[in-house]
């Protein structure tokens, strides 16, 4: 079975760091891609961050460019989201995600396969 153990959340002043880390089993990184997704308190789910890393393509949102990077490491099966200069409009809880392709997409109907969520918390 596909499971997707999303990590690394926590309650951080703004202008501080975080790395999420997202453990898969059931598959390997070779063409899938694996997303990040926030959902925050009465708003829609949103795109974060996605990487397809056999084909070495990433996408980011406009919202985090420049603070966020994100970065698989195939050997554990795991990517990372680190977050740089937290805003406290980054919190949220965030998801990973996998799609069964080698290709970013931001839209979460794009995605097969979701872990349950962690607690970003970054107070002002």
């Amino acid at each position: 079975d596909v499971q997707l153990q999303a990590s690394g959340g926590g309650l951080v002043q703004a202008g501080r760091s975080l790395r999420l880390s997202c453990a898969a089993s059931g598959f390997t990184f070779d063409d899938y891609t694996v997303g990040w997704f926030r959902q925050a308190p009465g708003k829609e789910r949103e795109g974060v961050s996605c990487i397809s890393s056999s084909v070495g393509r990433t996408y980011f949102a406009d919202s985090v460019k420049g603070r966020f990077t994100i970065s698989s490491d195939n050997a554990k099966n795991t990517v990372y989201l680190q977050m740089n200069t937290l805003k406290p409009e980054d919190t949220a809880v965030y998801y990973c995600a996998s799609r069964m392709l080698a290709a970013p997409k931001r839209s979460e109907t794009a995605y097969d396969y979701w872990g349950q969520g962690t607690q970003v918390t970054v107070s002002s």
